[in-house]
């Protein structure tokens, strides 16, 4: 009788120990994106910034930010704005302080009538973005 008790503790001990390692290994996982669709999506905003035309300037910029704020969402990372999460990110990025700026950007063109990026502005936020989502493993 004793035996048996022994060995239904170590059993028990064995499954609760295997239990643990795999829900450890799962939330531990890195989250999976579909790479396809966001470098697709990537490339369109890309394609649509057009030097001749200052309209897209902006447009890109914001679709740019949308794309990385979906992102940080779909990673499950926590707060209502993009703000939030990329603070709660920080460590996600090789070039934060590049990434903020070109958030800010976005913002002035989103609250700040009149606000307008010029080409430059337009194209060095791009490369930020592109990395940012390069350094999440979207892209």
């Amino acid at each position: 009788m004793d035996f048996s008790i022994i060995t239904f503790c170590v059993a028990v001990l064995i499954v609760g120990i295997f239990i643990f390692l795999a829900v450890m290994l799962n939330s531990k996982r890195a989250y999976t994106f579909d790479k396809i669709a966001y470098q697709t999506d990537f490339l369109k905003i890309e394609n649509g910034l057009l030097r001749d035309n200052p309209a897209t300037y902006d447009l890109s910029l914001v679709e740019a930010d949308k794309l990385l704020d979906k992102a940080l969402s779909e990673m499950g990372i926590p707060g209502k704005t993009m703000g939030d999460r990329l603070k709660k990110s920080a460590d996600k990025f090789t070039s934060l302080n590049s990434v903020w700026y070109a958030h800010k950007l976005r913002n002035q063109i989103a609250h700040e009538h009149g606000f307008h990026v010029e080409y430059r502005q337009s194209l060095h936020a791009l490369a930020t973005y592109k990395q940012a989502l390069k350094d999440l493993g979207a892209i």
